[in-house]
């Protein structure tokens, strides 16, 4: 399997960094061979200015296919349609998903407190690697698990994102399976 890694947006040295860390462990999960492609900028029709934040399946429909997957990381703040704000999104059963981090760091922004700067790298890290096991998952074709600790239970709240593991309980990774995809751990 080969995933491919799109920075959206302007990639600063933090979301390089990231995106790097990320990388290292879907080779290693997903026996994949992983590249990080070059950045893409955000669609202009993706931005809302009344609510300030960038829709994220019109930047989802935009992102090259050219790998098995495609994965868009971003920094902007994202929403769908009917949804305050969302993680990310990803094409059921399809090729692409995007990530936003906006909400998830833990440090230095409007959403959260202010933490312990290398705690709250960490923080990030984890965050984002649940939110791309989980977008990737969809595009697997797995659906939202029951199971709250499951990466694929459904995260309303950065709370959610935190109580869950990064990896698929033994239902989902037995989907998994069977779909072909092969895990490692």
């Amino acid at each position: 399997m080969e995933i491919c890694i799109v920075p959206v947006g302007e990639a600063g040295e933090d979301l390089r960094d990231l995106i790097f860390f990320i990388k290292d462990v879907l080779s290693e999960v997903f026996y994949a061979i992983v590249r990080v492609e070059k950045a893409m900028e955000i669609p202009v029709s993706a931005y809302n200015p009344a609510r300030n934040q960038f829709n994220s399946t019109e930047i989802l429909k935009r992102l090259p296919a050219r790998c098995d997957v495609t994965i868009g990381i971003t920094d902007a703040d994202l929403y769908a349609n009917g949804l305050n704000f969302v993680f990310g999104e990803a094409e059921l059963g399809g090729k692409r998903a995007i990530v936003s981090i906006a909400r998830l760091r833990p440090y230095g922004t409007k959403f959260y407190g202010i933490y312990n700067r290398a705690d709250a790298d960490r923080m990030l890290k984890i965050r984002t690697l649940k939110e791309v096991m989980h977008e990737l998952g969809h595009v697997f074709g797995l659906e939202h698990c029951r199971n709250p600790r499951c990466v694929m239970h459904f995260s309303n709240s950065v709370m959610d994102t935190d109580l869950k593991d990064w990896m698929y309980c033994d239902v989902c990774k037995r989907k998994l399976e069977m779909m072909g995809i092969r895990i490692k751990l």
